[in-house]
Protein backbone atom coordinates (compact mmCIF):
# COMPACT_ATOMS: atom_id res chain seq x y z
CA UNK A 1 0.00 0.00 0.00
CA UNK A 2 1.16 3.51 -0.77
CA UNK A 3 2.18 5.71 2.14
CA UNK A 4 2.38 9.43 2.81
CA UNK A 5 4.20 11.34 5.52
CA UNK A 6 2.66 14.25 7.37
CA UNK A 7 5.37 16.05 9.30
CA UNK A 8 4.23 18.67 11.81
CA UNK A 9 6.63 21.63 11.94
CA UNK A 10 4.42 24.62 12.74
CA UNK A 11 5.24 25.33 16.39
CA UNK A 12 7.03 28.45 17.56
CA UNK A 13 9.10 26.82 20.27
CA UNK A 14 9.07 29.76 22.67
CA UNK A 15 11.21 27.89 25.22
CA UNK A 16 14.11 27.89 22.75
CA UNK A 17 14.30 31.68 23.29
CA UNK A 18 15.25 32.13 19.64
CA UNK A 19 14.27 34.04 16.49
CA UNK A 20 14.85 30.80 14.56
CA UNK A 21 11.85 28.44 14.21
CA UNK A 22 12.32 25.51 16.56
CA UNK A 23 12.49 22.81 13.87
CA UNK A 24 15.34 24.64 12.12
CA UNK A 25 17.71 24.32 15.06
CA UNK A 26 20.39 21.88 13.91
CA UNK A 27 21.26 18.43 15.14
CA UNK A 28 24.18 16.88 13.32
CA UNK A 29 24.40 19.96 11.06
CA UNK A 30 20.88 19.37 9.73
CA UNK A 31 17.62 20.99 10.85
CA UNK A 32 15.99 18.77 13.43
CA UNK A 33 12.96 18.09 11.22
CA UNK A 34 15.30 16.55 8.62
CA UNK A 35 15.98 13.66 11.00
CA UNK A 36 12.32 12.67 11.05
CA UNK A 37 12.20 12.98 7.26
CA UNK A 38 15.22 10.70 6.96
CA UNK A 39 13.55 8.02 9.09
CA UNK A 40 10.31 8.32 7.15
CA UNK A 41 12.21 7.87 3.89
CA UNK A 42 12.37 4.13 4.72
CA UNK A 43 8.73 3.96 3.57
CA UNK A 44 9.59 5.44 0.16
CA UNK A 45 6.55 7.71 0.61
CA UNK A 46 4.48 8.66 -2.39
CA UNK A 47 3.92 12.10 -0.90
CA UNK A 48 5.46 14.05 1.95
CA UNK A 49 3.60 16.99 3.46
CA UNK A 50 5.30 19.45 5.78
CA UNK A 51 2.87 21.44 7.91
CA UNK A 52 4.44 24.83 8.64
CA UNK A 53 3.31 27.77 10.74
CA UNK A 54 5.73 29.90 12.72
CA UNK A 55 8.54 31.00 10.38
CA UNK A 56 6.72 29.24 7.55
CA UNK A 57 8.79 30.71 4.72
CA UNK A 58 12.09 29.85 6.42
CA UNK A 59 11.02 26.28 7.14
CA UNK A 60 9.62 25.80 3.62
CA UNK A 61 12.82 27.14 2.06
CA UNK A 62 14.93 24.74 4.12
CA UNK A 63 12.65 21.85 3.14
CA UNK A 64 13.12 22.70 -0.54
CA UNK A 65 16.88 22.41 -0.05
CA UNK A 66 16.39 18.90 1.32
CA UNK A 67 13.81 17.71 -1.22
CA UNK A 68 11.99 19.96 -3.65
CA UNK A 69 9.18 17.40 -3.90
CA UNK A 70 8.04 18.07 -0.33
CA UNK A 71 4.55 19.55 -0.28
CA UNK A 72 3.90 22.50 2.03
CA UNK A 73 0.72 22.98 4.05
CA UNK A 74 0.28 26.08 6.19
CA UNK A 75 -1.27 26.24 9.64
CA UNK A 76 -1.81 29.98 9.94
CA UNK A 77 -3.28 29.65 13.43
CA UNK A 78 -1.81 27.13 15.86
CA UNK A 79 -5.02 25.51 17.12
CA UNK A 80 -3.68 22.14 18.20
CA UNK A 81 -2.23 18.97 16.71
CA UNK A 82 -5.47 17.71 15.15
CA UNK A 83 -5.95 21.06 13.45
CA UNK A 84 -2.33 20.90 12.21
CA UNK A 85 -2.72 17.46 10.64
CA UNK A 86 -6.00 18.51 9.02
CA UNK A 87 -4.10 21.22 7.09
CA UNK A 88 -2.47 18.43 5.06
CA UNK A 89 -5.79 17.26 3.63
CA UNK A 90 -5.64 19.36 0.47
CA UNK A 91 -2.05 18.31 -0.27
CA UNK A 92 -3.14 14.66 -0.03
CA UNK A 93 -6.19 15.10 -2.23
CA UNK A 94 -6.64 11.99 -4.36
CA UNK A 95 -4.07 10.03 -2.38
CA UNK A 96 -5.05 6.46 -1.54
CA UNK A 97 -3.00 4.79 1.15
CA UNK A 98 -1.73 5.15 4.69
CA UNK A 99 -0.70 8.44 6.24
CA UNK A 100 1.93 8.54 9.00
CA UNK A 101 2.01 11.58 11.30
CA UNK A 102 5.49 12.54 12.50
CA UNK A 103 6.79 15.51 14.48
CA UNK A 104 9.56 17.86 13.42
CA UNK A 105 10.78 18.29 17.00
CA UNK A 106 10.99 14.52 17.65
CA UNK A 107 14.10 13.61 15.66
CA UNK A 108 15.00 10.12 16.84
CA UNK A 109 12.09 7.94 15.72
CA UNK A 110 13.79 5.04 13.95
CA UNK A 111 13.05 3.55 10.55
CA UNK A 112 12.33 0.21 12.23
CA UNK A 113 9.69 1.76 14.49
CA UNK A 114 7.90 3.45 11.60
CA UNK A 115 7.92 0.19 9.64
CA UNK A 116 6.36 -1.61 12.64
CA UNK A 117 3.59 0.99 12.73
CA UNK A 118 2.89 0.32 9.06
CA UNK A 119 2.83 -3.43 9.72
CA UNK A 120 0.39 -2.95 12.62
CA UNK A 121 -1.93 -1.05 10.29
CA UNK A 122 -2.77 -4.35 8.59
CA UNK A 123 -4.86 -5.36 11.62
CA UNK A 124 -6.11 -2.01 12.98
CA UNK A 125 -7.62 1.12 11.50
CA UNK A 126 -5.55 3.46 13.67
CA UNK A 127 -2.08 2.83 15.10
CA UNK A 128 -0.53 4.94 17.86
CA UNK A 129 3.11 4.83 18.91
CA UNK A 130 3.62 4.48 22.66
CA UNK A 131 6.53 4.01 25.04
CA UNK A 132 7.12 2.79 28.57
CA UNK A 133 8.12 5.92 30.46
CA UNK A 134 10.64 5.82 33.28
CA UNK A 135 8.88 8.89 34.66
CA UNK A 136 5.40 9.19 33.13
CA UNK A 137 5.03 12.70 34.56
CA UNK A 138 2.35 14.54 32.60
CA UNK A 139 2.37 12.42 29.43
CA UNK A 140 -0.93 11.20 28.01
CA UNK A 141 -1.64 7.60 29.04
CA UNK A 142 -2.53 4.80 26.58
CA UNK A 143 -5.40 2.77 27.99
CA UNK A 144 -5.22 -0.70 26.42
CA UNK A 145 -6.93 -4.05 26.64
CA UNK A 146 -4.47 -6.61 25.33
CA UNK A 147 -3.42 -5.37 21.86
CA UNK A 148 -6.41 -3.06 21.68
CA UNK A 149 -6.04 0.67 22.36
CA UNK A 150 -9.24 1.95 23.92
CA UNK A 151 -8.43 5.60 24.49
CA UNK A 152 -5.74 8.16 25.24
CA UNK A 153 -6.22 10.02 28.50
CA UNK A 154 -4.44 13.27 29.23
CA UNK A 155 -2.81 13.43 32.66
CA UNK A 156 -5.07 16.19 33.91
CA UNK A 157 -8.14 14.14 33.02
CA UNK A 158 -6.85 10.78 34.22
CA UNK A 159 -8.05 8.90 37.28
CA UNK A 160 -5.56 7.68 39.88
CA UNK A 161 -5.69 4.23 38.28
CA UNK A 162 -5.01 5.69 34.83
CA UNK A 163 -2.17 7.88 36.14
CA UNK A 164 -0.49 4.69 37.36
CA UNK A 165 -0.19 3.55 33.73
CA UNK A 166 3.38 3.92 32.42
CA UNK A 167 2.56 3.24 28.74
CA UNK A 168 2.51 6.76 27.32
CA UNK A 169 1.60 8.55 24.11
CA UNK A 170 4.38 9.68 21.75
CA UNK A 171 1.98 11.53 19.46
CA UNK A 172 2.77 9.55 16.30
CA UNK A 173 -0.23 8.09 14.51
CA UNK A 174 -0.80 5.98 11.40
CA UNK A 175 -4.11 5.47 9.60
CA UNK A 176 -5.54 5.21 6.12
CA UNK A 177 -5.53 8.80 4.89
CA UNK A 178 -9.24 9.14 4.21
CA UNK A 179 -10.05 7.59 7.59
CA UNK A 180 -7.61 9.90 9.35
CA UNK A 181 -9.16 13.06 7.86
CA UNK A 182 -12.68 11.81 8.53
CA UNK A 183 -11.79 11.34 12.21
CA UNK A 184 -10.00 14.69 12.40
CA UNK A 185 -13.03 16.56 11.13
CA UNK A 186 -15.00 15.21 14.11
CA UNK A 187 -12.52 16.43 16.73
CA UNK A 188 -13.87 19.24 18.91
CA UNK A 189 -12.15 21.90 20.96
CA UNK A 190 -14.21 21.74 24.13
CA UNK A 191 -11.24 22.02 26.46
CA UNK A 192 -9.49 24.67 28.55
CA UNK A 193 -7.11 25.63 25.74
CA UNK A 194 -9.77 25.65 23.03
CA UNK A 195 -7.52 23.48 20.83
CA UNK A 196 -8.12 20.43 18.64
CA UNK A 197 -6.13 17.48 19.98
CA UNK A 198 -4.98 14.61 17.79
CA UNK A 199 -5.32 11.90 20.51
CA UNK A 200 -9.09 12.51 20.55
CA UNK A 201 -9.43 10.57 17.29
CA UNK A 202 -9.00 7.25 19.18
CA UNK A 203 -12.28 7.60 21.06
CA UNK A 204 -13.99 8.90 17.92
CA UNK A 205 -12.68 5.88 15.99
CA UNK A 206 -14.19 3.42 18.49
CA UNK A 207 -17.53 5.21 18.43
CA UNK A 208 -17.60 4.89 14.66
CA UNK A 209 -16.84 1.16 14.76
CA UNK A 210 -13.16 1.37 13.88
CA UNK A 211 -10.29 -0.31 15.72
CA UNK A 212 -7.09 1.04 17.24
CA UNK A 213 -3.88 -0.46 18.56
CA UNK A 214 -0.58 0.74 19.97
CA UNK A 215 2.99 -0.11 19.00
CA UNK A 216 5.76 0.34 21.57
CA UNK A 217 9.22 1.81 21.04
CA UNK A 218 12.13 2.68 23.30
CA UNK A 219 11.57 5.89 25.24
CA UNK A 220 14.80 7.35 23.84
CA UNK A 221 13.25 7.48 20.38
CA UNK A 222 10.50 9.79 21.57
CA UNK A 223 12.77 12.53 22.92
CA UNK A 224 11.22 15.89 22.08
CA UNK A 225 13.35 19.01 21.74
CA UNK A 226 11.83 22.12 23.32
CA UNK A 227 14.74 23.89 25.03
CA UNK A 228 18.41 24.62 24.40
CA UNK A 229 19.30 22.07 27.06
CA UNK A 230 17.26 19.41 25.28
CA UNK A 231 18.88 20.43 21.98
CA UNK A 232 22.33 19.89 23.51
CA UNK A 233 21.20 16.52 24.85
CA UNK A 234 19.84 15.58 21.42
CA UNK A 235 23.13 16.50 19.77
CA UNK A 236 25.02 14.31 22.24
CA UNK A 237 22.65 11.39 21.59
CA UNK A 238 22.99 11.83 17.83
CA UNK A 239 26.79 11.93 17.95
CA UNK A 240 26.96 8.87 20.19
CA UNK A 241 24.72 7.00 17.76
CA UNK A 242 26.76 7.99 14.69
CA UNK A 243 30.00 7.00 16.40
CA UNK A 244 28.58 3.61 17.33
CA UNK A 245 27.31 3.17 13.77
CA UNK A 246 30.75 4.01 12.32
CA UNK A 247 32.49 1.53 14.60
CA UNK A 248 29.93 -1.15 13.75
CA UNK A 249 30.53 -0.51 10.04
CA UNK A 250 34.26 -1.12 10.27
CA UNK A 251 35.61 2.39 10.81
CA UNK A 252 38.38 2.89 13.36
CA UNK A 253 37.84 5.91 15.61
CA UNK A 254 40.95 6.39 17.71
CA UNK A 255 39.17 8.73 20.15
CA UNK A 256 35.45 8.40 19.33
CA UNK A 257 34.27 11.07 21.75
CA UNK A 258 36.31 13.71 19.86
CA UNK A 259 34.94 12.96 16.36
CA UNK A 260 31.80 14.79 15.23
CA UNK A 261 29.49 13.73 12.40
CA UNK A 262 26.67 15.21 10.34
CA UNK A 263 23.38 13.52 9.50
CA UNK A 264 24.55 12.63 5.98
CA UNK A 265 28.18 11.69 6.73
CA UNK A 266 29.32 8.50 4.99
CA UNK A 267 32.62 6.81 5.87
CA UNK A 268 33.73 3.54 4.30
CA UNK A 269 35.12 0.54 6.12
CA UNK A 270 38.79 0.29 7.11
CA UNK A 271 39.08 4.05 7.32
CA UNK A 272 41.05 5.31 10.33
CA UNK A 273 39.90 8.56 11.91
CA UNK A 274 42.31 10.15 14.36
CA UNK A 275 41.22 12.43 17.24
CA UNK A 276 39.47 15.78 16.92
CA UNK A 277 38.02 15.49 13.42
CA UNK A 278 34.83 17.26 12.32
CA UNK A 279 32.65 16.09 9.45
CA UNK A 280 30.34 18.86 8.29
CA UNK A 281 27.41 18.28 5.92
CA UNK A 282 27.85 16.61 2.55
CA UNK A 283 30.93 14.48 3.23
CA UNK A 284 31.73 11.09 1.70
CA UNK A 285 34.90 9.26 2.66
CA UNK A 286 35.56 6.00 0.84
CA UNK A 287 37.17 2.88 2.26
CA UNK A 288 40.75 2.55 3.42
CA UNK A 289 41.51 6.22 3.97
CA UNK A 290 43.44 7.84 6.79
CA UNK A 291 41.98 10.98 8.36
CA UNK A 292 44.56 12.57 10.59
CA UNK A 293 43.90 14.64 13.70
CA UNK A 294 42.32 18.10 13.82
CA UNK A 295 40.99 18.04 10.26
CA UNK A 296 37.72 19.60 9.09
CA UNK A 297 35.54 18.42 6.19
CA UNK A 298 32.50 19.91 4.47
CA UNK A 299 30.84 19.19 1.11
CA UNK A 300 33.70 17.03 -0.15
CA UNK A 301 34.54 13.56 -1.45
CA UNK A 302 37.62 11.57 -0.43
CA UNK A 303 38.43 8.46 -2.48
CA UNK A 304 39.97 5.16 -1.46
CA UNK A 305 43.41 5.11 0.07
CA UNK A 306 43.71 8.88 0.43
CA UNK A 307 45.37 10.53 3.41
CA UNK A 308 44.18 13.86 4.82
CA UNK A 309 45.72 15.95 7.59
CA UNK A 310 46.63 16.62 10.28
CA UNK A 311 45.18 20.14 10.51
CA UNK A 312 43.73 20.02 6.98
CA UNK A 313 40.54 21.60 5.72
CA UNK A 314 38.47 20.28 2.81
CA UNK A 315 35.77 22.75 1.79
CA UNK A 316 32.77 22.32 -0.55
CA UNK A 317 33.68 20.99 -3.96
CA UNK A 318 36.92 19.32 -2.89
CA UNK A 319 37.36 15.99 -4.72
CA UNK A 320 40.28 13.72 -3.84
CA UNK A 321 41.09 10.81 -6.15
CA UNK A 322 42.48 7.46 -4.96
CA UNK A 323 45.67 7.64 -2.88
CA UNK A 324 45.85 11.43 -2.92
CA UNK A 325 47.72 13.08 -0.04
CA UNK A 326 46.58 16.30 1.63
CA UNK A 327 48.89 17.29 4.45
CA UNK A 328 49.11 19.66 7.40
CA UNK A 329 47.72 23.18 7.11
CA UNK A 330 46.42 22.59 3.59
CA UNK A 331 43.06 23.96 2.47
CA UNK A 332 41.26 22.66 -0.63
CA UNK A 333 38.10 24.28 -2.04
CA UNK A 334 36.20 23.50 -5.27
CA UNK A 335 39.16 21.58 -6.61
CA UNK A 336 39.91 18.13 -8.01
CA UNK A 337 43.09 16.47 -6.78
CA UNK A 338 44.36 13.65 -9.00
CA UNK A 339 45.28 10.08 -8.14
CA UNK A 340 48.47 9.84 -6.11
CA UNK A 341 48.91 13.62 -6.11
CA UNK A 342 50.57 15.15 -3.05
CA UNK A 343 49.73 18.53 -1.52
CA UNK A 344 51.49 18.11 1.78
CA UNK A 345 52.30 21.44 3.43
CA UNK A 346 50.96 24.94 4.07
CA UNK A 347 49.06 25.31 0.80
CA UNK A 348 45.80 26.72 -0.54
CA UNK A 349 44.24 25.04 -3.58
CA UNK A 350 41.01 26.73 -4.69
CA UNK A 351 39.06 26.52 -7.97
CA UNK A 352 41.60 24.17 -9.47
CA UNK A 353 42.19 20.85 -11.15
CA UNK A 354 45.40 18.92 -10.54
CA UNK A 355 46.28 15.83 -12.55
CA UNK A 356 47.55 12.46 -11.38
CA UNK A 357 50.96 12.07 -9.80
CA UNK A 358 51.70 15.76 -9.32
CA UNK A 359 53.62 17.15 -6.35
CA UNK A 360 52.69 20.57 -4.97
CA UNK A 361 55.36 22.18 -2.80
CA UNK A 362 54.91 23.96 0.52
CA UNK A 363 53.51 27.46 0.50
CA UNK A 364 51.83 27.18 -2.91
CA UNK A 365 48.75 29.33 -3.47
CA UNK A 366 46.29 29.31 -6.33
CA UNK A 367 45.41 33.00 -6.57
CA UNK A 368 41.85 32.39 -7.72
CA UNK A 369 40.05 35.65 -6.83
CA UNK A 370 40.57 39.03 -8.46
CA UNK A 371 38.21 40.86 -6.14
CA UNK A 372 35.18 40.28 -8.37
CA UNK A 373 35.48 36.94 -10.19
CA UNK A 374 36.84 33.50 -9.36
CA UNK A 375 39.27 31.94 -11.87
CA UNK A 376 40.54 28.37 -12.33
CA UNK A 377 44.00 26.91 -12.21
CA UNK A 378 44.74 23.72 -14.16
CA UNK A 379 47.83 21.65 -13.42
CA UNK A 380 48.62 18.56 -15.50
CA UNK A 381 49.92 15.10 -14.71
CA UNK A 382 53.28 14.45 -13.06
CA UNK A 383 54.02 18.14 -12.68
CA UNK A 384 56.18 19.62 -9.92
CA UNK A 385 55.14 22.89 -8.30
CA UNK A 386 58.07 24.39 -6.41
CA UNK A 387 57.63 25.69 -2.88
CA UNK A 388 56.16 29.17 -2.47
CA UNK A 389 54.75 29.32 -6.00
CA UNK A 390 51.93 31.79 -6.63
CA UNK A 391 49.69 30.56 -9.48
CA UNK A 392 47.73 33.61 -10.64
CA UNK A 393 44.58 32.24 -12.25
CA UNK A 394 43.44 31.74 -14.90
CA UNK A 395 46.55 29.74 -15.67
CA UNK A 396 47.47 26.28 -16.96
CA UNK A 397 50.54 24.22 -16.09
CA UNK A 398 51.16 21.40 -18.57
CA UNK A 399 51.96 17.74 -17.94
CA UNK A 400 55.43 17.13 -16.49
CA UNK A 401 56.07 20.86 -16.19
CA UNK A 402 57.85 22.47 -13.26
CA UNK A 403 57.88 25.81 -11.46
CA UNK A 404 60.91 27.15 -9.68
CA UNK A 405 60.50 27.87 -6.00
CA UNK A 406 59.34 31.39 -5.21
CA UNK A 407 57.83 31.96 -8.66
CA UNK A 408 54.79 34.06 -9.45
CA UNK A 409 53.21 32.34 -12.45
CA UNK A 410 50.97 34.57 -14.56
CA UNK A 411 51.20 32.80 -17.93
CA UNK A 412 50.56 29.24 -19.08
CA UNK A 413 53.44 26.74 -18.93
CA UNK A 414 53.73 24.27 -21.79
CA UNK A 415 54.16 20.54 -21.01
CA UNK A 416 57.65 19.61 -19.85
CA UNK A 417 58.83 23.20 -19.37
CA UNK A 418 60.44 24.81 -16.32
CA UNK A 419 59.02 28.21 -15.41
CA UNK A 420 61.15 30.67 -13.44
CA UNK A 421 59.30 33.85 -12.51
CA UNK A 422 61.25 35.72 -9.85
CA UNK A 423 63.56 38.73 -9.67
CA UNK A 424 67.30 38.20 -10.23
CA UNK A 425 69.20 37.90 -6.95
CA UNK A 426 71.83 40.60 -6.24
CA UNK A 427 74.29 40.35 -3.29
CA UNK A 428 75.70 43.64 -1.87
CA UNK A 429 79.08 43.00 -0.23
CA UNK A 430 78.99 43.67 3.60
CA UNK A 431 75.90 45.84 3.24
CA UNK A 432 74.03 43.83 5.91
CA UNK A 433 76.75 44.50 8.51
CA UNK A 434 76.81 48.23 7.76
CA UNK A 435 73.01 48.49 7.91
CA UNK A 436 72.82 46.67 11.25
CA UNK A 437 75.53 48.93 12.72
CA UNK A 438 73.66 52.01 11.57
CA UNK A 439 70.33 50.79 12.95
CA UNK A 440 71.81 49.76 16.31
CA UNK A 441 73.46 53.18 16.65
CA UNK A 442 70.16 54.89 15.91
CA UNK A 443 68.39 52.74 18.48
CA UNK A 444 71.01 53.54 21.14
CA UNK A 445 70.61 57.30 20.55
CA UNK A 446 66.82 57.05 20.91
CA UNK A 447 67.08 55.09 24.15
CA UNK A 448 69.63 57.59 25.54
CA UNK A 449 67.29 60.46 24.69
CA UNK A 450 64.50 58.82 26.69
Amino acid sequence: MATALILLAAGQGTRMNSDLPKVLHPIGNAPMFAHALASGAALDPERTVLVVGHGADQVAAEAAQIDDNILIARQNEQLGTAHAVLQAKEALSGFEGDAIVLYGDTPFISEATILRMVEARKTADVVVLGFEAADPARYGRLVTEGDTLRRIVEYKDASETERAITFCNSGLIAAEASVLFDLLEQVGNDNAAGEYYLPDIIEIAWKSGRTATAVACDEAETLGVNTRAELARAEAIFQASKRAEALENGVTLMAPETVFFSLDTYIGRDTVVEPNVIFGPGVTVESGTRIRAFSHFEGCHVSMGATVGPFARLRPGAELANNAHIGNFVEVKNAQIGEGTKVNHLTYIGDAEIGDGTNVGAGTITCNYDGVFKHRTTIGRNAFIGSNTMLVAPVTVGDEAMTASGSVITSDIEPGALAIARAKQVNKHMLAVRMFEKLKSLKAKKQKGQ
